[in-house]
């Protein structure tokens, strides 16, 4: 009976009342471009004009949506299994995507279900309310509308909805309660109750110790939050962090493209927590958190511990930065070191006496970023002229230090130089072909742009801004502190380098990435002093920065949300994790058509058309993690020319006599010819088909399969 009601329901909402005017008012509401702006813009406007009720509002509502929807609602659709309408009934109008979810609850009902309860707990104006009621109201009717819910899931959805909404409410203000009245007890006076924002005390002055305790707490969090992020089947490896990864199988004294130190970083993290992303990711959070804290102490000790707590969430609002705690390239580690030795280099020009433990310190960062990306000469170059901008830096090379961090840089360079010897200076051959010197020099007006463009984007155009402004007070000499000038010369050498050399090739953004602190840090003191000097736009700027920075982050973090609340999935195409999706689907598809293969009795192995599809075959191939170091399943293609690490190991040649699954990329808009050497190695070669690697649905990346047999 209540089946039959449900389907007679679903017949007058989806059919019965069906006009084509109402087609694209329905399917406006169920999700539109729009929608993504215009939840930003009102949370951006309560934050900004709401009072303190307003801000609390978008705090507690973010935080019950948040659980709420991926602890209950994720969880009830998985439980109960329920397949969408156009499953079992096609007979049903489907105006909407075949989302890959299970049906009840519905996800949209439960999220208004949420926006309406703790809206209903903050505001009591009736048109607010009315509203809010209203829009729930029209989306879950336009869910039914377009064919991919059931009436029984958008009653249960706006249910769960109410239910989480006040539940996750009440609870935000029983913690904040609890642990407000016993850590933050100037805080608890000024906000006795989470529900009643403006019960609370006015005029109070928070001290210092209280901002450093909630930046750690938040840093925490963090830490903990990215560790499960990492460790959840949410994002998976890139190419090069697959093909790093193998380098730490056979560790080495240096490598074709890097030097050792990303190897080193693997083998750890892979030694601590196993074979598996949260091993090969377990750094990056691990270095975000503790240079996060380092340095909102450093901010907090020459401002106020406000400012080194909004500097901190400033970072985590910076997107290359935000990455950079997530993914294990040669970034993270060339950050870390980049910026300690730049602290450690001010400690050791400042200090009273010869400091030479501080010294030391440049020494072995200086060596550290020379063993993970070559970038020694940018440090040692700002160190040179941060001794001249430092009143009596200059004297302190007439000490040892300086010159035991020379002696320190210069060991350093020992392992790199004996292995290119040893391997006819490839890495050096490598290094001049990345950066466009085999080419004739050219310029292209794009390339500069693109550069710009990309660096504003990484860093957030807010912070950049910044940036730009600290870097004019210390170019014009005046109203810039020594610090500032300190910290310019860390920052400024890198963007320029940068910036010029787009004069002559394309220059990828992440390349700056070791002076995006020290220029945020020139920032955050040069507007410190504004703020201290009265200027209320310093702080506007700052909150647009947070407000626009860190819902890009979380965004970028999981761009499914993002289709969600535009109600369309975001083109696979224009997806940023692009790059980190489809690798399971496509080393499983691999794997049926190796297996298939050895049905003839004969070993197969796998050939890769590049360094990166080879990594993530062998990370994600079954068998291929075990076959390393030893017996690898998986080779790129030997074609003469060394190209890339596998290049310089041992190839397939032992092989002779064995079948091989040969994969490439297939690159859009042409097709390109079978490469000759594939030909010469094998007796026979015929191709199997195209494979497409998918998301949840979503086609990422297209490949080619090649049956090649018995290898010469």
């Amino acid at each position: 009976m209540l089946q039959a009601l449900d389907l007679r329901l679903l017949w007058y909402f989806n059919r019965g009342i069906a006009h084509p005017w109402l087609d694209p008012v329905m399917q406006f509401l169920s999700g539109n471009a729009l929608l993504v702006p215009g939840v930003v813009a009102l949370a951006v406007a309560l934050v900004g004009w709401g009072g303190r009720r307003g801000r609390v509002f978008v705090v507690v509502l973010a935080l019950a949506l948040a659980a709420g929807d991926s602890q209950v609602n994720n969880r009830l659709k998985k439980l109960f299994e329920r397949p969408r309408p156009f499953v079992d009934h096609p007979e049903f109008r489907l105006l909407a995507g075949k989302g890959p979810s299970f049906s009840m609850p519905s996800g949209h009902a439960a999220i208004w279900g949420g926006i309406v309860a703790v809206t209903f707990l903050y505001w009591r104006r009736r048109d607010v309310r009315a509203l809010v009621v209203a829009t729930g109201l029209a989306v879950g009717i336009s869910r039914m509308y377009l064919g991919v819910h059931y009436p029984s899931d958008v009653a249960v959805g706006w249910a769960v909805g109410l239910a989480y909404g006040v539940a996750l409410a009440r609870m935000a203000a029983w913690g904040w309660d609890r642990l407000g009245r016993r850590f933050f007890p100037g805080w608890h006076r000024a906000l006795p109750n989470l529900l009643e924002p403006e019960a609370g005390e006015r005029g109070l002055a928070p001290s210092q110790a209280p901002w450093q305790r909630l930046g750690w707490i938040v840093l925490a969090l963090l830490l903990a939050g990215r560790w499960a992020y990492v460790g959840a089947p949410v994002i998976e490896l890139s190419e090069d962090e697959a093909y790093q990864w193998v380098w730490s199988k056979r560790l080495d004294w240096s490598y074709y493209s890097k030097p050792a130190g990303i190897a080193l970083a693997h083998w750890l993290g892979t030694h601590v927590a196993g074979d598996r992303e949260l091993g090969v990711r377990l750094l990056p959070p691990l270095l975000g958190f503790v240079l996060s804290g380092v340095l909102m102490r450093w901010v907090a000790r020459r401002t106020d511990g406000r400012t080194g707590f909004l500097f901190m969430l400033a970072l985590q609002a910076t997107p290359l930065l935000a990455v950079g705690s997530v993914l294990l390239t040669i970034d993270p580690l060339t950050v870390f070191l980049y910026t300690l030795g730049m602290l450690a280099t001010w400690r050791a020009l400042t200090d009273p006496g010869p400091a030479l433990g501080w010294w030391l310190a440049v020494g072995a960062t200086m060596a550290g970023t020379l063993l993970t990306k070559y970038f020694a000469p940018f440090q040692l170059a700002a160190v040179l002229l941060a001794s001249w901008v430092v009143p009596g830096g200059a004297r302190r090379w007439r000490g040892a230090g300086p010159w035991m961090a020379l002696g320190v840089l210069l060991l350093g360079t020992i392992p790199i130089l004996a292995w290119n010897a040893e391997h006819g200076w490839v890495a050096f051959t490598h290094l001049g072909e990345r950066g466009g010197l085999h080419h004739a020099w050219s310029y292209r007006p794009s390339w500069t742009m693109e550069f710009v463009g990309a660096v504003a984007g990484l860093w957030n155009p807010i912070w950049l801004g910044f940036v730009a402004w600290a870097t004019w007070g210390v170019l014009r000499g005046r109203g810039a502190g020594m610090e500032e000038r300190f910290l310019a010369c860390f920052c400024l050498p890198v963007l320029a380098f940068y910036l010029a050399y787009t004069l002559r090739a394309r220059v990828h953004p992440n390349w700056i990435a070791a002076a995006v602190l020290p220029g945020m840090l020139m920032g955050v003191l040069r507007a410190h002093r504004a703020w201290v000097a009265g200027s209320m736009g310093t702080w506007r700027w700052a909150r647009a920065g947070l407000l626009l920075g860190l819902p890009c982050v979380v965004l970028v973090h999981e761009t499914e949300w993002a289709g969600k609340l535009a109600g369309t999935p975001l083109p696979a195409r224009l997806d940023p994790l692009k790059r980190v999706r489809g690798h399971r689907d496509f080393a499983a598809q691999v794997a049926v058509a190796r297996t298939n293969m050895m049905q003839g009795g004969r070993p197969v192995f796998v050939i890769a058309d590049h360094y990166g599809r080879a990594g993530l075959l062998s990370f994600y191939l079954p068998g291929a993690r075990e076959s390393l170091p030893d017996a690898p399943v998986v080779h790129t293609l030997r074609t003469g020319k060394v190209s890339s690490q596998f290049d310089v190991w041992p190839g397939y040649e032992t092989r002779k006599g064995e079948d091989a699954v040969f994969v490439r990329r297939l690159a859009s808009g042409r097709e390109d010819p079978l490469p000759g050497a594939l030909k010469e190695q094998f007796e026979a070669v015929e191709r199997l088909g195209e494979i497409e690697a998918r998301h949840k649905d979503r086609v990422f990346h297209r490949y080619e399969l090649w049956e090649c047999r018995r290898l010469r």
